[in-house]
């Protein structure tokens, strides 16, 4: 039994500390999961359960799924929340359809949702330490005695960063690094960013990304409806992109702001089914998911490879080759990252030699990938990304009339990911 995808929508993605700065996931969560139900137009009733994804968790609400549930749905509907880095979306899809299959649901709504203006600022590990030891004191004086040995350095916050635990490589230098190993040329990254941002600019001007954008009201102004994604830029040119400078390697390096994508807030919502309650229904599928597949690279090597290797696994399970792909939807978290990963399927001896397979497993042309362009230019909320991409297939191939299309995702870690969807 394949799992059928109904319906799916998103908000705008924009960037981080401009229109969503004073929202958090779970409010741009309920805003998605609502206009997913009213466009679906299905009784939240029939929904048996909630999986979303989301990275940078609240500290005072760790299960995003279950506060998004409770303020769109039954509160008798389960709520699950998954973490999968850039995948959690994807996972959060991938588990949906796990449940179906299974037989232990019939409707599940999936997705998620990141607003990176609201990041939480951590403590020192000596002042964490010492109001902790404040709170077990008996008595005021030992308590006063205890907040007393706070210094000034001890009050200066800890900053996140975007950083492998097991390395402490950002991911902008592990990408500057894949960029360099694998041959990528700055002129090639800048060039493939001058597509996404101007294939997004097409996609929005021709409506067919408003289509999936369900409008925020971020206040009851009118004025500030927030009703397109922020990031793109139509009057980019080559000549801008190569005028900015590398942001990790400032010397010798390629990769800028201009070839990566933007620190993004949003959300993303879909619906997912039994074939046999869509036709109890009457309503007919954007499409199925037909396969997925994740892997798992050591992080301190190709750090942002893995759909090289997820993909080949997704196609296999659907019984299918690249050549059979008449779309494919690549997150963009770099440019060097897509085009390494590009170069990989490429490769006679990478897929011989990494994949086991006689030769090189090739790739749908450029023209057939992010043709409404990609998270360079639309943004990527971490844990909404896997839901755009989902739903932006799902419409292109019904628009073309295609068949097949090929979902993929770098994640943090050294995870990749890749699902195989297919219009009937």
């Amino acid at each position: 039994m394949k799992t059928a995808v109904i319906a799916g929508c998103r908000t705008p993605f924009v960037r981080a500390g401009t229109h969503f700065a004073r929202l958090t996931a779970i409010d741009l969560g309920r805003h998605a999961v609502t206009e997913l139900l009213a466009r679906s137009q299905l009784p939240p009733g029939i929904v048996d359960h909630v999986v979303y994804g989301t990275v940078v968790h609240d500290p005072r609400a760790p299960n995003i799924a279950r506060e998004v549930g409770l303020a769109t749905l039954p509160k008798e509907v389960p709520a699950a929340t998954v973490s999968r880095a850039c995948a959690s979306a994807n996972q959060a899809i991938a588990d949906g359809a796990n449940l179906i299959e299974a037989g232990y649901a019939d409707t599940v709504v999936a997705g998620g949702a990141e607003c990176l203006s609201r990041i939480p600022i951590l403590a020192s590990d000596r002042l964490s330490r010492t109001l902790v030891s404040a709170s077990r004191a008996k008595t005021l004086g030992a308590r006063l005695r205890t907040l007393a040995r706070i210094r000034p350095r001890d009050l200066v916050p800890v900053a996140p960063t975007i950083a492998e635990y097991s390395t402490g490589e950002t991911m902008g230098e592990a990408a500057e690094r894949m960029a360099k190993d694998n041959g990528i040329a700055r002129e090639d990254q800048d060039r493939w960013a001058l597509g996404s941002h101007r294939k997004a600019h097409a996609g929005a001007e021709d409506g067919r990304l408003a289509a999936e954008i369900a409008p925020v009201y971020v206040t009851p102004r009118y004025e500030d409806t927030v009703e397109r994604d922020n990031g793109i830029r139509p009057g980019t040119s080559i000549a801008a992109l190569a005028g900015l400078r590398p942001v990790f390697d400032r010397r010798f390096g390629s990769v800028t702001a201009g070839n990566a994508s933007p620190l993004t807030d949003g959300a993303s919502a879909v619906l997912l089914m039994s074939p046999g309650r869509a036709d109890g229904l009457g309503l007919e599928p954007l499409g199925y998911i037909r396969s997925y597949a994740f892997t798992a690279l050591d992080p301190a090597g190709q750090l942002l490879q893995g759909p090289a290797y997820a993909a080949p696994i997704a196609l296999d399970r659907a019984g299918l080759a690249m050549e059979d792909i008449d779309l494919m939807e690549m997150h963009e978290a770099f440019a060097a990252q897509v085009l390494s990963n590009l170069r990989a399927w490429d490769s006679d001896a990478f897929c011989r030699e990494e994949l086991g397979r006689p030769g090189r497993v090739g790739h749908p042309d450029p023209e057939a990938i992010n043709v409404m362009g990609g998270s360079i230019a639309i943004g990527h909320p971490f844990g909404a990304t896997g839901g755009r991409l989902t739903i932006t297939l799902l419409n292109e191939l019904r628009r073309r009339d295609g068949q097949f299309g090929l979902v993929t995702v770098c994640a943090a870690g050294g995870l990749g990911f890749a699902m195989v969807l297919e219009r009937t």
